[in-house]
């Protein structure tokens, strides 16, 4: 047995944070996510070369749970996507969970070559792929390392090779995981996902409005660094379809542990080190059942450790984090898996989910199915086990009855743009709103403002520096005189550069206005200045799973965060 990976104790994903704390970290950190992976060398062809091993996971808790995962085979050279750079070097170990992600174009034809490298006393081991026609090299051999005819699929022995293959025909997310002893092997974490992408893609989804990428925005014609945006969507459509087009795409795979199960698993591994495959004895009787887990997981790990960037060294064998990100107006195309026992109610704050497909079949419409799709507006998402959905998450503000994009009076001062000393007036004040037919402005891509609901623009958060909120707008900034700015004091709902004039929509400068309150909020000293954004909490509605080992905060939990567009944000990590 290798020795345990453990974190220092003092590690900064202590459990013991507040859960304000946490949406604070979530901002200051700057991780997101995207929907990393490897892919075939074509798109016509792809061979994936990956191996079957153990190792140990990090728990929020401190704790090294011992567990099994897919990865790649030692030397082999992965190509890594989305395209666009990382800040960290993307990586492949021999073990992760989960394992791999796979990228794939519609109608390739795809290899899998699975090695056994599990300790002997596990057996054999195998990968069934749903929804696709796999053939297997599972004919009758008489060698020592032949694949063997499991139950369902062709399994490789201790130390031997498997090779399954399959038409990557049907477009969309599906889920990947062991087919021998399923109880026991996809519990210790041998599952991942496959992700296929459309061969064609409509030209709609090319040239669409909610397209940020490739026009001209905010950002770029301002000269804000980090515009134009890299793009790291996989595709620009989920499915060839009008309907399927996205701006930015975030895979979560859902599971849990049982530490017991793991914790036997581990003993009598190491009890029957040394035996040989085959003999009696040599082989493992883990009960899984009855069952109990303290674990429960996105992307294989737990709040707030999943805010941490994708391939953060601290996680070396869970690269894939789950810190979703957007502008408002952006179309945000969500792969979901459920890959352990349980279903797990997950709910998506901030709007509904649009449900465009299930296990990659399209939810199309019965009487115009080539225009249009009739899935599900769902408040909360089913992750059932086994299966996959693809769905389209949307946020623009509208019909919170106070302005989300911070605009305030025309003529209102500026630290932000100040030039030589004095503070001019801040050119975004009393940016227009024109509604097109459907309420929203659109007119104007590169406008701040594009795609805000103009029903509630200009209507103020709050208009006195404290006191009562005259819009009804939902934040009053309290009375610093009876109010000390406490360490998670969140402040306005609008966070975004210049926060405190815009969260207010009144000239808040002391050298123009000398009763305003120097009343701040902690994200304008916690974070970083130039970003502030809406933080919805995403998370399982049973609420036994947004706790590690029954610990508040945890789990199943993480934070979309909602940037305005003079944001850029950066999916590098």
């Amino acid at each position: 047995m290798r020795r345990m990976n453990m974190r220092n104790a003092t590690s900064k994903t202590q459990l013991l944070l507040a859960l304000v704390a946490a949406v604070v970290l979530s901002l200051a950190q700057a991780a997101f996510a995207a929907a990393p992976g490897i892919t075939g060398t074509t798109a016509t062809a792809g061979t994936f070369n990956l191996t079957a091993q153990d190792s140990y996971l990090n728990q929020p808790d401190g704790e090294a749970v011992y567990s099994w995962g897919y990865g790649c085979v030692t030397g082999s050279a992965p190509v890594f996507v989305p395209k666009a750079t990382f800040a960290f070097t993307p990586s492949c170990s021999t073990m992760q969970v989960p394992g791999p992600t796979m990228v794939v174009t519609e109608g390739a034809s795809v290899t899998i070559n699975l090695t056994n490298n599990l300790p002997t006393a596990a057996g054999n081991t195998s990968i069934l792929f749903p929804g696709f026609n796999v053939t297997t090299g599972c004919a009758a051999s008489i060698t020592a390392l032949a694949p063997q005819q499991g139950l369902l699929t062709c399994e490789a022995v201790p130390g031997g090779t498997v090779t399954y293959t399959f038409t990557a025909s049907q477009p969309g997310t599906h889920a990947y995981y062991s087919g021998t002893q399923g109880d026991l092997q996809v519990e210790m974490g041998l599952y991942g996902a496959v992700i296929v992408l459309p061969a064609t893609v409509t030209a709609n989804c090319n040239t669409t409005v909610t397209n940020l990428y490739g026009k001209a925005d905010y950002g770029t014609t301002t000269g804000i660094p980090g515009f134009p945006e890299q793009d790291f969507r996989l595709a620009h459509a989920a499915y060839d379809h009008p309907k399927s087009c996205y701006d930015r795409e975030y895979l979560f795979q859902w599971a849990e542990m049982d530490p017991r199960i793991h914790k036997q698993a581990a003993a009598q591994v190491q009890a029957k080190s040394g035996c040989a495959a085959g003999t009696a004895g040599c082989g493992l009787d883990v009960q899984t059942e009855p069952y109990h887990p303290a674990y429960f997981l996105i992307n294989g790990r737990s709040m707030p450790d999943l805010m941490d960037p994708n391939y953060a060294p601290e996680y070396p064998h869970q690269p894939y984090n789950g810190n979703p990100h957007m502008h408002p107006g952006e179309l945000t195309l969500i792969r979901t898996i459920g890959q352990g026992r349980w279903q797990h109610p997950f709910h998506e704050h901030a709007n509904h989910v649009r449900i465009l497909a299930r296990d990659g079949n399209l939810q199309l419409s019965p009487t115009n199915p080539t225009t249009s799709l009739s899935g599900l507006l769902m408040f909360n998402t089913d992750t059932t086990p086994g299966e996959s959905f693809d769905g389209i998450f949307y946020f623009s503000g509208r019909g919170l009855n106070w302005d989300p994009y911070g605009h305030h009076p025309a003529g209102t001062p500026s630290t932000t743009f100040a030039a030589s000393g004095t503070n001019p007036t801040d050119p975004l004040s009393s940016l227009p709103c024109t509604p097109d037919v459907n309420g929203y402005n659109t007119g104007n891509p590169a406008a701040l403002n594009y795609y805000e609901w103009c029903q509630d623009h200009n209507k103020p958060v709050e208009v006195a520096p404290f006191g009562d909120v005259a819009s009804g707008g939902p934040v009053t900034l309290p009375d610093p005189n009876v109010f000390t700015n406490g360490a998670w004091y969140g402040g306005s709902q609008y966070l975004g550069p210049d926060a405190v004039l815009r969260s207010r929509m009144a000239a808040c400068d002391t050298t123009v206005n000398a009763n305003c309150t120097t009343l701040l909020p902690s994200n304008v000293q916690a974070n970083p200045p130039n970003e502030r954004g809406w933080a919805f909490m995403w998370h399982s509605h049973n609420e036994r799973e947004i706790t590690t080992n029954n610990v508040f905060p945890g789990g199943m939990l993480m934070m979309m965060l909602v940037d305005s567009r003079e944001f850029a944000i950066d999916e590098s990590n």
